[in-house]
């Protein structure tokens, strides 16, 4: 169980958190408390478990990047682990994690990649492809952002008083 405090600091970071240098104060402020505590907070779920990972989503379109790319890859599973760490060191690549495939789907890893067109992402994938020896791939492009939003613990009183 989580308690008040615990309960406010997730739902003010559950959403979009303030651009600022110190965002935790900002953070810490709005919620009526100090940036130590907070920080505390986070580091006391982090270490119990309750957040995995606390991570920023880029919004391509906005940054610049016109095309992006999930590149399905077919990888042999004693090569896995070792040829996603090596492409989740590419800094064009924003996302990277394991399957499972199937026989009708063969792939098993995948990346997402960014660029300002389809050629260059194109290029990326095949710069992946000789970096690690794995051949078997395939870019499904995005046409379109369906939806891009963070999940939803904890009402945020803050911005629900009016």
């Amino acid at each position: 169980m989580l308690n008040d405090l615990e309960k406010k600091v997730v739902a003010a970071i559950q959403g979009d958190i303030p651009v600022s240098a110190r965002p935790y104060r900002d953070i810490a402020e709005r919620i009526g408390s100090d940036e130590e505590t907070v920080l505390s907070v986070l580091d006391n779920l982090h270490q119990r478990g309750l957040i995995r990972r606390f991570g920023a989503t880029l919004r391509h379109q906005k940054s610049g990047f016109t095309a992006n790319a999930m590149v399905a890859w077919q990888v042999a599973e004693s090569r896995v682990d070792a040829v996603g760490e090596k492409m989740a060191q590419n800094p064009a690549v924003s996302h990277c994690y394991r399957r499972n495939a199937h026989e009708k789907w063969p792939y098993n890893l995948y990346t997402m990649i960014h660029a300002n067109d389809r050629e260059t992402c194109h290029d990326l994938a095949a710069k992946l492809s000789e970096q690690t020896g794995v051949t078997d791939y395939t870019l499904l492009f995005s046409d379109r952002e369906l939806k891009k939003t963070s999940m939803v613990y904890f009402e945020d009183e803050l911005d629900t008083e009016e």
